[in-house]
């Protein structure tokens, strides 16, 4: 169990690639300095309040990565820090590299979409039990709309998590049978993906986590990323993970596992910095007539939907989640849950921008923090705007930098910065971060007036000094908060 795990000091690692991204298509800087203050701010405080051992994230845009940021552990019972380069499992978003293997056989001729599983892999038996299903094609297992079962036949997600050996997988399939008729369901099948590996395997006669690493891994760089959890780099690099929290408020560090035959559907291991390398080539290939591991039509097929479920609330692509997000906007990726890690790979080709999201915990959602932090760097203009990142304002205003800071409120916190030659609040905690800032006018002296979304002034922000000028405290609808060292 872990003692006193709110006690630990809060550990910060490298906040910051850049604060500048530009626009190649209409000529436009953004200054993001502003934003990722407050993004810093939030993901600092939300660890907290999520009581989360460690979380690192990274940004990119337009195929540059823009931050990475690291909070808390990876290793809470020695003190090791998490940065960006802490590894963790990615667990299902091993999916993508599976699925890209198979599309760059595809684009290589060797397989076809709407090949029989039979046909590639002679000794698949698993039983149909639905005498008048179509057959079970390589599409349909990328889609989760075979009907096979979600797992192989072992209950290896109970910790201590024995994950079978591939043999053991295929010697069980015999008392298997499918759940569902082909192509009328949609259900997640990590034993699919599974054997989209082994075809990977078969087709280019190569052992799966070679083929991976000689045309995806190692073309794109990722030195941090591998087909299995490092053990040897366990507790320092590769963080531990940790359980959900329970009851008594604590989480307790989860046991090590490796997925073994699984590893085409879960294996991975990453970085939020890799993963970032990652989605910048799904940019960069979208982006481009020229072939790079797969060509660039293909890419674009994989994040079509392929499949939408009968209820209409799921889409997928060829091994891609693909959704609609605000204002219609499409994002492709996946999520990964495993014993003690969480992850997400959110990619909007339209902003061309990408999140990644590493956590060291069970129980909380990566995907959470991937919008927060998107809903955020939505709201920067472009152009350089009023304030410098110093937060000075204009030259005829007062000097916001000095207005900074946590304030207290009723047991809660609020966060004062600066935005745009404006003052800006954000509430803490809050799951919604983007929708919690509340924006501030300067009027004299030290009175500001909240911005409402008309532009006309609303109710007065007035700060107060101590005999010695220092802000210690703010006025807001009648009520007082009180300036904090945190």
């Amino acid at each position: 169990m872990m003692k006193n795990f709110f006690t630990a000091v809060l550990l910060l690692f490298a906040i910051g690639v850049t604060a500048h991204a530009a626009d190649k298509h209409n000529g436009t800087t953004k200054n993001y300095d502003e934003a990722l203050q407050l993004i810093d701010v939030w993901l600092d405080a939300q660890r907290d309040f999520d009581r989360l051992p460690g979380i690192s994230l990274a940004i990119v845009e337009d195929q540059e990565t823009i931050w990475t940021g690291a909070y808390g552990c990876a290793n809470v019972e020695d003190g090791v820090p998490s940065t960006p380069n802490t590894i963790g499992s990615i667990c299902s978003i091993s999916k993508l590299f599976t699925s890209i293997a198979i599309m760059k056989l595809y684009d290589d001729g060797k397989l076809r979409l709407d090949d029989r599983i039979e046909e590639l892999l002679p000794w698949y038996n698993l039983e149909q039990g639905h005498p008048g299903s179509g057959p079970v094609t390589v599409r349909s297992l990328l889609t989760h709309s075979s009907g096979l079962p979600r797992e192989a036949n072992f209950p290896y997600w109970i910790g201590p998590y024995p994950f079978p050996e591939r043999e053991q997988i295929i010697e069980e399939m015999a008392n298997q049978q499918t759940l569902y008729p082909s192509a009328t369901y949609f259900q997640y099948s990590n034993l699919g993906m599974t054997l989209l590996g082994e075809i990977v395997a078969e087709v280019s006669g190569m052992p799966f986590d070679e083929y991976v690493y000689e045309n995806i891994i190692g073309p794109l760089g990722l030195s941090d990323t591998r087909t299995v959890l490092p053990e040897d780099l366990y507790g320092d690099q590769l963080a531990y993970g940790y359980t959900v929290l329970l009851r008594d408020g604590t989480r307790q560090k989860d046991e090590f596992f490796q997925t073994n035959g699984i590893m085409a559907a879960a294996g991975f291991s990453s970085t939020v910095v890799d993963l970032a390398s990652f989605a910048s080539w799904h940019l960069r290939l979208l982006d481009s007539d020229e072939p790079e591991i797969l060509r660039p039509s293909t890419l674009r097929y994989m994040h079509n939907v392929h499949y939408t479920d009968p209820s209409w609330e799921t889409t997928w692509g060829l091994g891609y989640s693909v959704r609609r997000g605000s204002g219609g906007t499409k994002w492709v990726g996946h999520g990964g849950y495993c014993p003690g890690y969480q992850s997400i790979l959110q990619i909007q080709p339209e902003s061309k921008r990408a999140y990644s999201v590493i956590i060291n915990a069970n129980g909380v959602s990566p995907m959470k923090y991937a919008m927060g932090v998107h809903e955020i760097i939505s709201k920067v203009p472009a152009g350089p705007g009023n304030s410098g990142s110093d937060g000075s304002g204009d030259e005829s205003g007062p000097d916001l930098s000095v207005y900074t800071g946590y304030y207290l409120y009723n047991h809660s916190e609020r966060y004062i910065g600066t935005w745009d030659g404006q003052l800006v609040m954000l509430r803490l905690p809050t799951d919604y971060p983007a929708d919690d800032l509340t924006f501030f006018e300067h009027s004299e002296g030290d009175t500001f007036h909240r911005v409402r979304d008309d532009g006309s002034r609303g109710e007065p922000l007035t700060f107060e000094r101590d005999p010695d000028g220092n802000i210690v405290r703010y006025m807001h609808h009648q009520m007082h908060s009180v300036r904090s060292d945190r």
